[in-house]
């Protein structure tokens, strides 16, 4: 299958399809952090060369619910929240028989701009071994819902909160949005092995 991890720097994602034997590429205007097939650039170059499945990350800076509150404190956001928005919709309708695209819950006005489309599912990384939390959603076109395999919640619930969130109190550094963007291991090679046989 060839596969397109679309907004990807870390290669996590594009890895854990590659050593399942899938023709798989990341892309994104970084460079990529590991040796992998990467195209450094924007991914609408590339969109339209057949791929069977895509994979995205676009960027949630102005769609994400945590960040609602900078839009009332500054008005240039609104435009860059337009955008993103655009972006967003592009990746999602690209003519992709199967496509995944991945993003933190959505304020009010992103979900308006992207046309009012709900998540298929929303996912955790304690659903697959990972003992934090940090809920991820996912809009799916021709793909099953990803199904947990390892739910470590209960112990994960024991440890302190900061622990648990521990993406959510990373202190200010200039690396705090690339620690904070990479797709857990876990859940990557979940989507390997789900959606690779499809």
């Amino acid at each position: 299958m060839r596969v397109l991890v679309a907004c990807e720097y870390s290669g996590t994602v594009r890895d854990a399809f590659t050593e399942l034997g899938h023709e798989a590429m990341s892309c994104d205007i970084l460079p990529t952090d590991v040796a992998g097939k990467h195209y450094q650039g924007n991914v609408l170059d590339v969109l339209d060369d057949g791929w069977d499945l895509m994979i995205a990350h676009p960027p949630c800076t102005y769609l994400t619910n945590a960040g609602v509150t900078w839009l009332h404190r500054d008005p240039a956001r609104w435009a860059l929240l337009d955008d993103g928005a655009a972006f967003f919709k592009i990746l999602l309708n690209a003519n992709i028989p199967r496509i995944a695209v991945e993003n933190p819950i959505m304020h009010k006005y992103a979900k308006e701009r992207i046309g009012g489309i709900q998540q298929s599912q929303v996912v955790q990384p304690w659903m697959f071994g990972h003992m934090e939390q940090k809920a991820t959603c996912l809009w799916l076109k021709g793909l099953p819902l990803l199904t947990p395999t390892n739910n470590v919640r209960d112990e994960m619930m024991k440890l302190p909160k900061n622990q648990r969130e521990r993406l959510h109190y990373l202190p200010p550094s200039p690396n705090r949005w690339k620690e904070r963007s990479k797709t857990f291991g876990g859940v990557a090679d979940a989507m390997a092995r789900q959606w690779g046989p499809i």
